[in-house]
């Protein structure tokens, strides 16, 4: 729980809630996500292939706002945080077009940060 706490906390910037011994509420750009502690849990390296990028699943995704995916971006690039996915532009020029990267929490959870220019294009496909 204290790598999580260091990881939500001080790489992402999240604020926290309610927590216990065995869990944890953030505060993730305006959205809850709350880790838990599961000894029985297991990581696979499962992955699907979306536009070039080999996308682990599962994954949680949350979208921001563009300049605020720049700025974390940035942080991310700036720190010991080691991409799955660097971030970059998924889907260029396409129904769609997002700026996208994915990196793993302590636990291993994957993570996906996205933003779009038009948020009319979050669900776009044509």
């Amino acid at each position: 729980m204290g790598a999580a706490r260091s990881f939500y906390e001080g790489v992402l910037g999240c604020g926290v809630g309610r927590s216990d011994a065995r869990w944890i509420d953030f505060d993730l750009f305006g959205h809850q996500i709350v880790a838990h502690l599961d000894e029985a849990k297991a990581i696979g390296d499962a992955s699907n292939a979306v536009d070039g990028d080999d996308v682990p699943v599962p994954h949680f995704g949350l979208i921001l706002e563009w300049q605020d995916w720049e700025r974390l971006a940035e942080k991310l690039e700036e720190t010991d945080v080691s991409f799955v996915i660097e971030p970059h532009i998924r889907f260029k020029g396409l129904p769609g077009e997002q700026a996208t990267m994915f990196f793993c929490d302590p636990s291993g959870n994957a993570l996906e940060f996205k933003a779009f220019r038009n948020d009319a294009q979050i669900f776009a496909t044509e």
